[in-house]
């Protein structure tokens, strides 16, 4: 008799996964990470905002690694990573409601002060939507809720989930200001993932390295623009000087240089698994 998992550590079968198990523990060290600073006064003056920003990170964060998890089944043919996808989505809106939760608490709980500022802050306003859309997704992440939609209206439905990226990268940019880095680096990781899944839509090799390593480098060149016309926009800095950075180590590895380095190593990676996975039992050389 087939089992139904009731448990985030069970696999489909109901039968206990220590993988799965693992998974689940490792989602919530981020907020324990915070909260324990917060419990020692180590989150600086202002340790609400600190915090608040935090689990907004870790949210994106999170995002983004639940959109990973099918490319990584794909290069790294690993099927059981998919039933840890759910969980991650979750994990995601998860620390999004801390955020969100911790913003109002820095605006005291003031319903017309909230309302204010998600009307009438850009940033806010987008944050809110994409808030609102992750929302839908982790009511309808059940499978019951799966039974009821049905497979592929669910499916269609938990699309979203790439508007609800785009929507977070561009909150994360409104409201870095002007040390855009980290968002700059998460957009990257963002354009590699979409450009991933299109390889995927027209049926590319995506197991073909030098596919892959030009997929890596046109991420990163993206990434630098996007990056080099934010600051333009922004500052009115010279596109030219912040391309320029993108070359130099000096002051730090550059986003661009982060997506390239990363994407890189999962092209080869996943070439790797691949050679690996269709050698014949037995063979050698």
């Amino acid at each position: 008799m087939i089992r139904i998992a009731h448990f985030p550590w069970q696999d489909p079968s109901g039968r206990f996964s220590a993988f799965k198990l693992l998974v689940f523990l490792s989602l919530f060290i981020p907020a324990l990470w915070v909260a324990g600073r917060w419990a020692n006064h180590t989150l600086g003056a202002r340790p609400l905002v600190e915090a608040l920003h935090q689990m907004g990170l870790w949210a994106i964060r999170f995002l983004l690694l639940s959109l990973l998890i099918s490319p990584a089944r794909t290069l790294l043919r690993m099927p059981r990573l998919m039933q840890v996808r759910r969980m991650t989505g979750v994990a995601a809106f998860f620390y999004a409601f801390l955020h969100v939760l911790l913003y109002m608490a820095d605006q005291r709980f003031i319903p017309g002060k909230i309302l204010h500022e998600i009307a009438f802050n850009v940033y806010i306003t987008i944050g809110f939507i994409g808030f609102l859309v992750l929302l839908a997704l982790a009511a309808t992440s059940s499978n019951a809720a799966i039974r009821a939609l049905g497979r592929m209206r669910w499916q269609q439905l938990h699309y979203a989930t790439y508007v609800i990226g785009l929507l977070a990268v561009v909150h994360f940019l409104l409201q870095s200001k002007l040390d855009i880095t980290e968002a700059a680096l998460m957009a990257g990781f963002l354009i590699w993932l979409m450009l991933f899944r299109v390889m995927r839509r027209y049926a590319l090799p995506l197991h073909n390295l030098a596919l892959l390593l030009a997929l890596a480098g046109i991420s990163a060149i993206l990434t630098a623009l996007a990056e080099a016309g934010w600051y333009a926009a922004k500052t009115g800095v010279m596109v030219q000087r912040v391309l320029i950075a993108n070359l130099s180590i000096h002051a730090g590895l550059r986003p661009a240089v982060w997506v390239l380095c990363i994407a890189g190593l999962c092209a080869i990676v996943g070439a790797l698994r691949a050679r690996t996975k269709s050698r014949p039992t037995g063979a050698t050389g």
